[in-house]
């Protein structure tokens, strides 16, 4: 015998909606979180990443999959972002004519490596001057939050 003593089917109806209920109401918390999750991802992925990208460029060539564990490495692995994000991000950087990307064989067409072009350098300078005080900003207002919350 199981747990269940469901006497009629009216019982097993109501069962059957209160768990289909409850079911939609976890669904529902899930896909909150996720999206809560992608919001701030984005505040990285759209905001910092591609003027982080400029900055780890002007160091020299590299590629994407450096880029990530470069940007890895300097945020003690807070942040980590996926190359699946990086190379949309070069590829639209290439087109605006702010890096420049080459095979390392041009034949194998095996690691593409980018590098700044003289415009993508003015270009990081000016970012990099327009978003200090947006970036500053941001940090005293992430304090004010954090203090709020948690002291």
């Amino acid at each position: 015998m199981n747990d269940f003593d469901f006497n009629n089917l009216g019982d097993l109806k109501a069962e059957e909606k209160r768990l289909h209920d409850e079911y939609k109401a976890k669904l529902a918390e899930i896909k909150k979180v996720q999206k809560e999750k992608e919001a701030v991802g984005q505040v990285f992925t759209k905001g910092l990443l591609p003027i982080y990208v400029l900055h780890i460029l002007k160091s020299g060539p590299t590629n994407g999959n450096e880029i990530s564990t470069k940007v890895s490495e300097r945020t003690n692995g807070l942040w980590t972002p996926s190359t699946g994000g990086i190379y949309p991000l070069l590829k639209k950087l290439e087109k605006e004519g702010l890096v420049i990307g080459e095979w390392d064989d041009p034949k194998k067409k095996f690691q593409k490596f980018y590098s700044l072009t003289p415009l993508g350098e003015k270009e990081f300078d000016n970012r990099k001057n327009l978003l200090k005080h947006k970036i500053e900003e941001s940090l005293r207002v992430f304090q004010i939050v954090y203090k709020d919350l948690y002291l």
